[in-house]
């Protein structure tokens, strides 16, 4: 581990598709539409937009080529991206103009078997045809890792299991890879553990973190892995999140949260912090809770 901060941080905004998902409320997809036109406003190049899985097992994510449909062709410079779970969603995604995919496994067997009902292995072999057909197009491939600190079945994970799976998915040629925090069970020094053991074994360009503030510990986190040099993270705008395959799982790191922080510590990030609760505000009217984010109901700071 290095105490030397990076210089600069990729924030990939999740809040569409990973932050939405667990919503009850049933949100229109012009609203969805307005919001992730919000979040560009706000700077971000980078918004992961919904997810190409069946209808009825994330029925807020039914319309994802309606939303593709009401975007439009992504502005120059800013990549939309989609979860895909098969060859069908890759076609569906395809078909819809997506030039980003995501995959998405699990380091842990029974999250795995009750998210997909495959085991790690074989959830990798399913993606192998995906990843294969969509780099042959020229298609961004990112690997989710889910569960990396701690299952809600089967408890702690070894890092070393962790980084048994990442290998995995860059056999496969992932062009980033994201190792989630899923049910916002670690600590700090969990996050120590596992960059210990990854850091040293991948590129450290490929990794993104993918954190969850159920036990407020986001942000701790986040601070945690800037000190071992990573330089990606997921976020969403006001902490939208919550996994609905994983018990327990609240909202992610809200991108405010993590932009308050990276401003602290003169980390660059090319989000502009106003915009960003604008486009928070853009969405939180249509929810039947507020958002979880603290720094989005903070007060202005004097001088600001």
């Amino acid at each position: 581990m290095s105490d030397a901060l990076p210089k600069r941080v990729r924030i990939t905004e999740v809040g569409p598709r990973d932050g939405l998902q667990n919503e009850h409320t049933h949100i229109d997809t012009t609203i969805k539409a307005a919001f992730i036109r919000a979040l560009i406003e706000a700077g971000h190049t980078d918004i992961e937009v919904t997810s190409f899985v069946r209808p009825d097992r994330v029925p807020q994510l039914a319309d994802a080529e309606a939303l593709f449909q009401a975007l439009g062709p992504a502005p120059e410079g800013v990549t939309y991206s989609a979860l895909v779970p098969n060859m069908t969603g890759l076609e569906r995604a395809r078909e819809a103009g997506v030039r980003k995919i995501a995959v998405f496994t699990a380091a842990s067997e029974s999250f795995n078997q009750r998210n997909i009902n495959a085991t790690v292995a074989e959830s990798i072999e399913h993606f192998r045809p995906v990843t294969n057909e969509a780099r042959a197009e020229g298609l961004a491939v990112r690997g989710y890792v889910s569960t990396a600190v701690c299952c809600p079945y089967e408890g702690r994970i070894e890092p070393d299991a962790v980084l048994d799976v990442v290998k995995r998915l860059q056999e496969l040629g992932c062009d980033e890879i994201s190792v989630g925090d899923t049910i916002g069970a670690a600590s700090p020094a969990d996050i120590a553990r596992l960059l210990d053991v990854l850091v040293p074994n991948i590129t450290l360009d490929t990794l993104v973190l993918h954190l969850h503030d159920t036990r407020g510990m986001a942000v701790a986190n986040a601070t945690e892995a800037l000190r071992h040099g990573v330089q990606a993270f997921d976020a969403s705008a006001g902490g939208l999140g919550g996994c609905p395959f994983a018990p327990g799982s609240a909202g992610n790191l809200a991108t405010e949260d993590l932009i308050f922080l990276l401003d602290g510590l003169g980390i660059e990030h090319g989000l502009d912090f106003e915009a960003q609760r604008r486009a928070s505000a853009t969405i939180g009217p249509h929810l039947d809770h507020s958002l979880a984010s603290r720094v989005y109901h903070a007060p202005p700071l004097p001088g600001d």
